[in-house]
């Protein structure tokens, strides 16, 4: 039986954790706190999916990793600022062989390892002083894209509202019987898996998508289909977006639509709240640094400049301190 541990049973993690614990052969765990760790242990995994409610065992929750103990594999759905303090209690969770799948949003703290231009220092805006990196041992991540719309209804009950896409590879590209073995386990519980030889490619375009997107609709409280329909604010998220696509460039992840192709495959999503906004009516942190910070501190690296990335970074990095969601 494979032991998965899900590390953040929020959204992302109740779907993830619900699908595998309904697809047998597996003992999903989770690591979770508070009321979610309470309903986690009373109720089991629930999702919503459709307007039906479908529940499956736990088999362990804990808000302990010692209580865990050592995984086959350890899905990290955590938000972005969580992470650096919570790395380094991890330990528990991973063996050898144990492999770490991050289903988060935006860069992830390995992403640039193997760049040189990026030199070695770890990406302070997404890996302060390196704790990540110095606690989740590079060889044994897989690299991994969500396309999946989700929320929470209640503490422990996920709901699923569109897409269930999940791209993984290995972090520094190619191929891998691991990366194949895994893209089985999850095609098994229900996901469009999609394996991919330049992992690092993908988690950049939809970056490029999220990077304005996200912050905007935070800003404005809008659904995306109004901020799609407002000139101003589309022609600000371009000339963003254009700064980014140098960025990318640099990195060995060029893009081939224009801003406004991107702003077309938005549109067909209809009127959907990101997750930054739903974090924002939820009174949660911003992920604001891996969506956006990321693309200023690798831009300066690369020698690109990024006004209008600085700009929309600044403002919502204002609009969280004034709330409380981003620290001072």
């Amino acid at each position: 039986m494979l032991k998965v541990c899900i590390v953040g049973a929020g959204a992302i993690g109740g779907f993830l954790g619900t699908r595998l614990a309904l697809s047998g052969g597996t003992e999903v765990a989770a690591l979770a706190r508070g009321t979610t760790l309470v309903a986690l242990r009373d109720r089991g995994w629930r999702l919503e999916e459709n307007g039906a409610l479908t529940q499956a065992p736990v088999c362990l929750a804990s808000d302990d990793p010692r209580e865990l103990g050592p995984q086959d594999l350890v899905i990290l759905a955590v938000k972005g600022p969580a992470l650096p303090p919570l790395a380094p209690t991890l330990a528990p969770l991973i063996a050898p062989h144990t492999l770490l799948l991050p289903a988060m949003n935006g860069v992830p703290w390995w992403f640039a390892q193997g760049i040189a231009s990026l030199g070695a220092a770890p990406l302070e805006s997404i890996d302060p002083g390196g704790a990540i990196a110095a606690a989740l041992p590079a060889a044994q991540v897989i690299g991994c894209v969500v396309h999946v719309s989700a929320a929470t209804a209640a503490p422990g009950i996920a709901v699923h509202r569109m897409g269930r896409r999940l791209i993984i590879g290995e972090p520094l590209g190619g191929e891998s019987p691991r990366v194949q073995t895994l893209a089985t386990l999850l095609t098994r519980a229900g996901f469009e898996v999609q394996t991919s030889e330049r992992i690092r490619y993908d988690i950049w375009y939809k970056l490029w998508g999220n990077m304005t997107m996200n912050p905007i609709s935070a800003l404005t409280g809008a659904t995306m289909d109004r901020v799609l329909e407002d000139e101003l604010l589309c022609a600000f998220s371009a000339a963003a977006m254009r700064e980014a696509a140098q960025v990318g460039e640099r990195i060995g992840c060029a893009l081939t639509q224009s801003p406004q192709d991107r702003h077309a495959v938005t549109r067909k999503l209809g009127a959907f709240k990101t997750s930054m906004l739903q974090d924002v009516e939820a009174g949660r942190p911003l992920e604001l640094d891996a969506l956006v910070g990321v693309v200023r501190e690798i831009g300066a690296r690369v020698g690109v400049a990024t006004p209008m990335v600085d700009a929309l970074f600044a403002l919502t990095r204002l609009f969280g301190r004034v709330r409380g969601l981003y620290p001072q």
